[in-house]
């Protein structure tokens, strides 16, 4: 399924770094641009979901939760906010966000950003082969940790998996990523139990959070 693309050394390569980001936070950051500089991508481009299908639905509307996102990213060059998913609204499916972005990044390859955990149930996704038809995927891990065993997620490594990214979709790498223990789910319940959440998350975050009163119950 690999894909050449004739003077693909010329090419950019885009991450695509889809999720609730609710909200933001450094466990985020810091793998993203891990990803960035070992992949040589040109940015980043988070994309906040509008509706979730493989997790609950985030506690803040997808405008607060892109609003976070813009500001944790503001000072960092190459990441960018993508606001694709909730200007179409709906279900967020990433081939149909995939689609979209390979419409309008023609002469630029797609690296889909994904964690371990969301790389675990890949095969569960809609139309899996087609997001391997429009992008490579980079699964980010922890160092010395394992991919998943399963059998569904071996084959597919044994079919899709490159040392090296070569081709402009169809192909699956790994890398080693800063993995900080924080989560947006521990930002949460601090924030409920009243509990200060500085250095989890940018402070322009952290400032929207306390202003608006977010994740309050």
């Amino acid at each position: 399924m690999s894909v050449t693309r004739p003077g693909q050394d010329l090419s950019k390569k885009i991450g695509i770094y889809g999720g609730t980001f609710d909200p933001i936070h450094y466990g985020h950051l810091r793998p993203a641009l891990d990803a960035m500089h070992q992949l040589g991508l040109s940015q980043v481009r988070f994309v906040p979901c509008y509706q979730p299908v493989h997790r609950d639905q985030p506690q803040v509307s997808s405008e607060m939760r892109a609003q976070m996102l813009q500001v944790a990213i503001k000072n960092q060059p190459g990441f960018v906010l993508e606001s694709c998913e909730i200007e179409r609204q709906g279900p967020s499916y990433m081939v149909d966000t995939l689609r979209e972005l390979r419409q309008r990044f023609t002469s630029d390859d797609l690296v889909l950003l994904m964690g371990m955990d969301a790389f675990g149930k890949f095969t569960g996704w809609r139309d899996w082969q087609g997001i391997l038809a429009l992008a490579n995927i980079a699964v980010m891990h922890r160092p010395g940790e394992s991919l998943p065993q399963t059998a569904p997620i071996q084959a597919l490594l044994e079919q899709y998996q490159v040392t090296r990214l070569s081709a402009a979709a169809g192909q699956i790498i790994e890398i080693e990523v800063t993995q900080l223990d924080v989560s947006s789910t521990r930002i949460r319940a601090l924030v409920e139990q009243d509990e200060p959440i500085a250095y989890l998350t940018p402070d322009g975050v952290v400032d929207i959070i306390q202003q608006q009163q977010l994740y309050k119950q």
